[in-house]
């Protein structure tokens, strides 16, 4: 089996309809932002994407883009919080990937920040069920389509933030999900990488250019499945502090935040062939900051 896999690799070395050709991919929270550009990537490099988003207008608007540009994708709106969701999310990936799926990336999440003495069981428990609790489900309810011995290869990336490695004032529940992520990471590759050759990595992203990180009075927001409305994005008084003049971005060495396009890339990287060997890993995307 695994003499297979090296000579599968050595031949996707050359790329020759794309690195992902063949492979099918489940990316969550992808109707927007590092998840849209993601499943556009996926899609360059040959990929067969899904998108899961919570917006259904803006998750076939992706999938539309991508078939319009001569990818294949397929939009499968839904909430990522509602079970249910989540084996109509399989069945349906299963099918449009004619019985394999290659790919998962957990990406779907948001922030609902608060101190620790102000943070309700609201908001710890949507955080944590959304990052962590959902995610597993999630896996788990794809598990017959990656515990298989059929050679080809099987990727899981769980997307987490700088937050989950140092932590950060005002975000214990999004700190601890975001920590939470790696366990589980290496569990997933300790569990299927013996026997099915599943690999399994997180991707920690410090400051990249979206709507969580962009001035809280755009008016970005969520809502919850009971109707309320969660701002998202960083007061601009605090946003400004933090990039005042010659002095903004002066932790991250190269002295600027990423785009998406750049945070999707590293995600491409790490279910490429390029990382074959590549496992039970944090890759962190910060621009150097925290290094």
């Amino acid at each position: 089996m695994a003499s297979k896999r090296v000579e599968q690799i050595a031949a996707h070395l050359n790329f020759p309809k794309g690195m992902l050709n063949g492979q099918v991919a489940i990316v969550t929270g992808s109707g927007q932002g590092i998840g849209a550009e993601t499943a556009r990537l996926f899609a360059n490099e040959g990929a067969k994407v899904v998108i899961s988003d919570i917006d259904a207008a803006k998750a076939k608007k992706v999938a539309e883009d991508i078939n319009a540009s001569g990818g294949k994708a397929l939009a499968i709106p839904g909430d990522m919080l509602d079970d249910k969701y989540l084996s109509e999310l399989v069945k349906k990936t299963a099918e449009f990937g004619n019985g394999k799926i290659h790919i998962i990336v957990n990406n779907a999440g948001y922030t609902w920040d608060g101190v620790i003495h102000k943070t309700t069981d609201k908001q710890w428990d949507t955080i944590i069920a959304l990052h962590n609790t959902q995610p597993f489900k999630l896996v788990r309810a794809a598990a017959p389509y990656f515990r298989v011995k059929d050679g080809e290869p099987r990727s899981v990336v769980n997307i987490s933030s700088t937050s989950g490695l140092h932590g950060n004032a005002g975000q214990a529940n999004y700190a601890l999900a975001k920590a939470g992520v790696t366990g589980l990471t290496k569990t997933i590759a300790k569990e299927w990488g013996p026997a099915f050759g599943v690999r399994a990595n997180t991707v920690a992203f410090g400051h990249i250019m979206t709507r969580l990180t962009a001035a809280k009075e755009e008016g970005a927001f969520v809502t919850t499945p009971d109707g309320q409305k969660v701002a998202l994005g960083i007061p601009q008084a605090q946003k400004a502090a933090r990039e005042d003049g010659n002095a903004a971005f002066k932790d991250i060495p190269l002295g600027r935040p990423g785009t998406a396009t750049e945070a999707a890339s590293a995600i491409l990287a790490v279910v490429s062939p390029l990382f074959s060997y590549v496992s039970g890993q944090t890759l962190s995307v910060t621009g150097g900051r925290n290094m």
